[in-house]
């Protein structure tokens, strides 16, 4: 799980605290972004469109464009610059790989 590594980037000095769900989200949408709330709820298994909002209101997710491959065209979300800036990450490519969480 990435939680344990999100949880240890929110404990600095920030503003707002982020719930585990918010955390889990948020981990889900850096490490697969562009992605669709559909795709966010099959891995987490719970509607995560609240949290997505949520995420959207702190400007650390935001939509980027529509999937052309699934039905109905969904809204596709990723991170924010404000989401680099606050993990002090220079990009997604920061984000620790696989075989950093000890997995």
């Amino acid at each position: 799980s990435l939680y344990p590594w999100v949880r240890q980037l929110d404990r600095k000095e920030l503003p707002t605290k982020l719930s585990k769900s918010a955390l889990e989200t948020l981990a889900i949408v850096a490490y697969k972004q562009p992605i669709t709330r559909g795709e966010v709820e099959d891995i987490r298994g719970v509607q995560c469109g609240p949290v997505l909002r949520q995420l959207m209101d702190l400007k650390l997710v935001q939509v980027t464009g529509r999937s052309e491959h699934l039905l109905g065209r969904p809204l596709l979300y990723a991170t924010t610059d404000q989401f680099l800036t606050r993990f002090g990450l220079g990009s997604v490519e920061d984000l620790p790989k696989k075989h950093e969480f000890g997995a």
